[in-house]
């Protein structure tokens, strides 16, 4: 069977993917969740004119000419009060700027005495004052359909007046690790028995990167176990991850048992280093199945790339994902004349440009460079070594 491309498996999921449902949310719950539409302002930004700081509300006109004081508007307490030539309003940061009045002077460029006051520098027209909409007008587009809701824009929905926004349903992950050699830590290992960091690792990976806890089961290498346990992941979750149980060995049953399901194979085995043998593929409903192998290392991968991919397109995320940036290699590093290679490497921004490591310990049963991988960089497969300050692709892990 040929491999398929990565680029062409990343195509796939965008060609047979669908977003899920959409519903209407609370803004304070929609954090994470992906835009169905477009959300507008329901009041001007800001809702009207005020100071930008504590001073007083008066005439740029009158110069430096002494002032009377004449009232206080504070934050949610306006004055009625008119500013008339020679008058001022005490006004403190966030209050209505009230009529009669052109500008703000700091309360650092102001003797007081009493109900007097001298500047002692004049102030223009306009000075520290936020005039109503200048940030943004009432029905202004706050964020597009297909992004992600991040804190930043639950502040702004909340500013602008929008409580609840349209947002499509989170996927549903079901997770199943198979394996009758992998056992959780804490329980006493026996003969050819290791400890499991899949499940961990995706459940980890799932809470890290905003989508929730998934629902991780073990399975032995059975076929009848499995089949139930794909039954019912598949009935209760929108996308279900295996690890292990894909390859072509004696006791690999993901293929089976999802074809004997209804599940449509889409493509198996992909042109990766590591994670070759990959499988993904759809039931009639759209539920979509995953099958990693079962390395650790190649997990890692196949979560931050394929998973990546998509969670996405279930969420209705517009822009591609994963999303690649640009960096450059720092030193030489062989390449795959087969496969495209996806290393694990160091980072470095301090100065602004990414400037990229490879890191030893690369096989797909390795995780201990995780303690200084940052990011995972693609190397497309070529017969010729990437040289020392070409540039490459690369993800956050």
């Amino acid at each position: 069977m040929a491999l398929l491309a990565l680029e062409e498996a990343l195509a796939r999921y965008a060609a047979s993917l669908r977003p899920l449902p959409t519903q209407r949310v609370p803004v304070e719950m929609a954090l994470g969740a992906v835009l169905a539409s477009a959300p507008v302002a329901r009041v001007s930004l800001p809702r009207f004119t005020q100071s930008a700081m504590d001073g007083y509300a008066l005439r740029a006109a009158d110069g430096t000419q002494a002032r009377h004081l004449v009232g206080t508007s504070a934050a949610g307490s306006p004055t009625d009060v008119v500013v008339g030539p020679g008058q001022a309003i005490r006004i403190l940061t966030g209050a209505v700027l009230p009529d009669g009045a052109d500008a703000v002077a700091r309360q650092e460029i102001v003797d007081r005495d009493g109900d007097t006051l001298v500047l002692r520098e004049s102030v223009r027209v306009g000075a520290a004052i936020r005039h109503e909409g200048e940030e943004l007008a009432e029905g202004a587009v706050l964020a597009e359909a297909g992004q992600r809701v991040t804190s930043g824009l639950v502040a702004l929905f909340a500013m602008a007046g929008v409580h609840e926004v349209d947002v499509h349903r989170r996927p549903r992950v079901a997770v199943l690790i198979t394996g009758d050699e992998v056992l959780r830590a804490g329980q006493p290992l026996g003969p050819g028995q290791v400890y499991d960091a899949n499940g961990p690792l995706v459940r980890a990976w799932m809470v890290e990167h905003g989508y929730g806890e998934p629902v991780v089961a073990y399975v032995h290498d059975d076929e009848s176990a499995l089949e139930e346990a794909l039954s019912a992941a598949l009935d209760s979750a929108d996308l279900v991850i295996t690890s292990g149980g894909v390859s072509v060995g004696d006791r690999d049953y993901v293929p089976l048992v999802a074809d004997r399901l209804g599940v449509r194979r889409v493509f198996w085995k992909v042109a990766q280093k590591p994670g070759k043998p990959l499988w993904y593929g759809l039931r009639h409903d759209g539920k979509a199945l995953l099958g990693m192998p079962g390395n650790p290392g190649a997990v890692l991968v196949c979560l931050a790339i394929h998973a990546r991919a998509i969670l996405g397109h279930l969420g209705g995320e517009t822009a591609p994902q994963p999303a690649w940036r640009q960096g450059t290699l720092q030193a030489s590093i062989d390449a795959d004349a087969e496969r495209d290679r996806l290393v694990r490497m160091r980072l470095d921004l301090s100065d602004g440009i990414a400037r990229l490591w490879a890191l030893p310990r690369q096989e797909s049963h390795m995780l201990s460079n995780l303690a200084a991988a940052h990011v995972l960089a693609w190397l497309p497969s070529r017969t010729t070594v990437f040289a020392e300050g070409e540039r490459i692709a690369w993800i956050p892990l």
